[in-house]
């Protein structure tokens, strides 16, 4: 049996979101933190299935530019496909709506996280020193990342999406 398909997912993702965001992350955000943003005009997320969420993205638009605010897959479902069809929906939703860049930040020793946005397309543009710094453990630097979702390969992210929770 293949999966379904990602869908949108708005503030009343809030408590599913924010229990996939933990067990992805040292740092948590909790319900309160996505149901906020996602009351934000502009912002959305993205989940890979609702009955069993295993990856998510997290965007906002503003004018014709977005952000990825975060994105996470479960430890046990990396390298599955879930995290890319997450990305590849939110970027088609970003395409439909008019956003010519989307920009986001990854750990510079995530490197599965980077070869999925190096596949998409992104490159880098930035970098801040020491971003990521946790209690006991060296400071990572974040790289500023993004990728132009105009011109002749943007129809590679036009995919239909399905409005869910």
């Amino acid at each position: 049996m293949t999966a379904p398909p990602p869908m949108l997912a708005g503030p009343a993702a809030a408590s599913p979101l924010a229990a996939l965001h933990g067990r992805c992350f040292d740092e948590i955000w909790d319900e309160h933190a996505f149901r906020a943003l996602l009351f934000l005009p502009g912002t959305f997320a993205v989940l890979d299935d609702a009955r069993e969420p295993r990856a998510f993205v997290l965007c906002r638009v503003v004018a014709d530019e977005a952000e990825i605010l975060t994105m996470g897959t479960l430890p046990n479902a990396r390298r599955r496909g879930a995290g890319r069809a997450v990305l590849t929906e939110a970027l088609a939703r970003l395409h439909e709506q008019g956003v010519a860049r989307v920009y986001l930040e990854v750990a510079e020793d995530n490197a599965p996280a980077r070869a999925l946005y190096a596949a998409l397309g992104f490159v880098q543009t930035g970098r801040r020193k020491g971003y990521y710094a946790m209690p006991g453990r060296t400071a990572v630097d974040a790289l500023a990342l993004s990728v132009g979702l105009g011109g002749s390969d943007a129809g590679r992210f036009a995919a239909p999406l399905r409005f869910g929770v």
